[in-house]
């Protein structure tokens, strides 16, 4: 265990004046106190860390950073100068750039527009385009993304699309760049490569305010960390004496495990879901595999590797041009997510928020959309038995919300999650689909996740679970799949897989 903070050396940087300090800053949402008296100090070319669960305030913090918030009391000061920002262009013409959860891109425009948009090179109002490849080419090699300049934005995968959001904010030079979770999207050798960035940045004077759930990732490029609980920073400590323990017992207030929840074997059973040859052109190649009661199924891979498309071609999302599904050893196809439920799979999208709730609606409304039937009479949803089972549900998942009737959009992270498994999980179906399940959740509402997909499967129910950390992979699978190219490459029990077995089966090194 470290020492406790009073016995903590000073950080790395701190005899210099700070680049930027928050002097009490405090933020409100209605009757919801999102930051209350928080005070940081950011060195210059240094990477500082914000953790803290999900609705610690930190995200809230690291807007209010860079102009995208404005705080309802208290002082930012840059440069031992009093500093107030109202948008975030102001922000950026003091240097400080932000990198938000939310995509912020022009979706028809190329990636070399928007990575140089407003930044442009020209004279007499006239573009240079020669310079602007060149400029764009710089930034490329620079970070080693390999992005293709004239690719439109709309068509990349959230990964890329991360990247260019990185790219724009390197290409503007700023002195401080806030990152939000900027390696949620990625995989690991995607993020390893993102941290060297981030180290390069700060060699060479960019400090980075780095907020992350990845305490790994936090521990090992981050010079400084701060830990948020609540809306108020609890600590502030060198990362050489946090451990990822520590910092996780400090986020929540009390111990909690990291590890993964004990497994039960299944029972030998029939397949409940068979796959057979299943194709689609340029995405999947002869994808065969199955699936038992009871049974956890992770499949591994790249972003790229078909994983994603594996399970929308299963639901009938995406038409396959060729195969077989079964479900109990009979064919069926299906034609999208309805069908699908009907027969007793779902699917937990990728994208919480653009696929799998409303997040403009009420949460009670979100709970029930998936079985709008057991709350209805007559064609009309009865409030009274809508109340009823979002209360059950609530419950059951342990969503926190200050009311119901809230929009969705007003909850954390986690519990959007969570309130998407309860959506799905209504009506207690066969088959479950999760697509990045713990995605952009803290790590308490994660080990929350693994605890119910854990017990979904010992109540029989047949999981295939994807998942860009392999470790998660790894910790909660009966078997493990691993995809290459729209293609199943290898296949592992339990027992079987390690961490460098199934990288070597993504990569196709020669250890596989």
């Amino acid at each position: 265990m470290p020492p406790a903070p009073a016995d903590l050396e000073e950080a790395p940087h701190e005899t210099a004046r700070p680049l930027l300090e928050l002097r009490g800053i405090s933020k409100n949402f209605g009757g919801v106190h999102a930051v209350v008296d928080a005070s940081v100090s950011i060195a210059p070319a240094a990477v500082h860390g914000l953790v803290g669960e999900n609705g610690a305030g930190k995200s809230t913090l690291g807007k209010i950073v860079a102009g995208a918030l404005e705080p309802d009391a208290g002082e930012i000061v840059l440069d031992g100068k009093p500093a107030r920002f109202h948008n975030p262009r102001e922000a950026l013409a003091a240097g400080i750039a932000l990198i938000a959860q939310e995509i912020a891109l022009v979706p028809k425009g190329t990636v070399e527009e928007n990575v140089l948009l407003g930044i442009e090179p020209q004279s007499s109002g006239l573009l240079h385009p020669r310079e602007h490849r060149r400029r764009f080419n710089e930034l490329n090699a620079r970070t080693g993304f390999g992005l293709s300049p004239t690719a439109r934005v709309e068509t990349l995968r959230v990964a890329e699309q991360q990247k260019v959001e990185i790219l724009r904010a390197i290409a503007r030079d700023a002195r401080l760049i806030v990152m939000d979770e900027p390696t949620a999207a990625l995989t690991r050798d995607e993020s390893e490569r993102l941290v060297a960035v981030i180290r390069r940045l700060a060699a060479s004077g960019t400090a980075v305010l780095f907020v992350s759930h990845y305490l790994d990732e936090v521990l090992s490029v981050c010079d400084t960390v701060t830990v948020m609980r609540n809306g108020r920073v609890v600590r502030t400590a060198p990362a050489s004496h946090e451990t990822q323990q520590s910092l996780v017992q400090a986020m929540v207030g009390r111990e909690v495990t990291l590890e993964y929840p004990e497994k039960t074997s299944p029972p030998e059973s029939a397949p409940v879901l068979e796959v057979e040859h299943l194709s689609r052109e340029g995405v999947l190649e002869d994808v065969s595999l199955s699936l038992r009661a009871g049974e956890i199924v992770g499949i591994a891979g790249l972003v790229g590797s078909g994983r994603t498309e594996l399970v929308r071609a299963l639901i009938g999302v995406d038409r396959a041009d060729g195969g077989e599904i079964r479900l109990d050893g009979k064919p069926v196809r299906l034609r999208g997510a309805r069908q699908a439920e009907r027969h007793g799979v779902v699917m937990l999208p990728e994208d919480r928020k653009r696929q799998g709730l409303v997040m403009s609606r009420p949460v009670r409304e979100n709970l029930t959309l998936a079985s709008l039937g057991d709350v209805s009479r007559s064609g009309f949803v009865s409030r009274r038995r809508e109340a009823a089972r979002t209360g059950e549900l609530a419950g059951e998942f342990d969503i926190r919300a200050r009311s119901l009737d809230a929009p969705v959009a007003t909850l954390s992270g986690g519990n959007q999650q969570k309130a998407l498994f309860a959506k799905w999980l209504a009506r207690t179906p066969r088959v479950l689909l999760a697509d990045e399940p713990t995605r952009g959740v803290d790590v308490g509402a994660k080990r929350q996740i693994h605890e119910l997909i854990a017990r979904l499967a010992r109540e029989g129910m047949a999981v295939l679970l994807i998942s860009s950390e392999l470790e998660e992979v790894l910790g909660l699978a009966h078997r493990i799949v691993v995809m290459r190219r729209g293609r199943i490459v290898a296949e592992y029990s339990s027992d079987e897989a390690t961490m460098d077995r199934v990288l070597a089966a993504a990569f196709a090194t020669e250890a596989a």
